[in-house]
């Protein structure tokens, strides 16, 4: 499907369950796209759970082609950022969806423009991120409202330390939930099993209103 933020036109993948609890839109890492087996995964288990989801390529194919040779468009915080709040826009817009508690799954530098989206989009009912880089969101940190849980792979020391700090700055509810024994990109078994099985926990928990009458 086709989302349009003002002059450009971005790709997704809609996905609603029966009697859909709310919707988590995704926002992913460097280099990857709606296509991220990860991500798929989570959305899998996420629709399994009674959660619409929507995963979208933050950039277009344009700029998708740029930033494989220059990497620079995906630490475009606040361009990624931006896309991600003319996505909600779109989304409460959006006759299929306009009713549903909304949701931000970030994985890593997707979860800093998902937290720098949470505090400009009070609608935003809950933030999920997984192996995310939360200090490139160091500014906007301290104005999300959204409850928010950091999901880190045990074995991740660097991000570890900086979701850490991150929780710190955060003046909502929020919490950190390792994986034991997992990596930076939970390949190891039953390591992606368990941050799906705590984001549609945290999901589902926040999520609950549903479809407003």
């Amino acid at each position: 499907m086709q989302i349009s933020i003002g002059e450009i036109t971005l790709q997704g993948n809609l996905g609603i369950p029966e009697n859909a609890s709310g919707i988590v839109l995704f926002a992913h890492g460097s280099g990857s796209s709606r296509r991220s087996p990860r991500n798929q995964y989570v959305a899998r288990v996420l629709r399994d759970a009674g959660l619409a989801t929507l995963l979208f390529d933050l950039l277009t194919p344009e700029e998708e082609q740029e930033d494989i040779q220059s990497a620079r468009l995906r630490f475009d915080i606040g361009l990624l950022a931006r896309r991600l709040v003319g996505t909600t826009d779109w989304v409460k817009d959006n006759a299929s969806t306009s009713d549903l508690d909304m949701g931000y799954f970030g994985a890593s530098t997707g979860a800093a423009a998902a937290l720098v989206a949470a505090a400009q989009k009070p609608e935003v009912a809950a933030v999920v991120s997984r192996g995310g880089r939360p200090d490139l969101a160091a500014d906007f940190l301290h104005r999300v409202k959204a409850p928010t849980l950091f999901i880190v792979g045990g074995r991740d020391l660097p991000i570890l330390q900086i979701n850490q700090e991150a929780l710190r700055k955060i003046n909502a509810e929020k919490e950190l939930s390792l994986v034991p024994g997992a990596s930076h990109l939970f390949e190891e078994p039953g390591a992606l099993e368990e941050v799906a099985k705590l984001a549609a926990r945290w999901f589902k928990s926040h999520l609950g209103a549903g479809r407003r009458k």
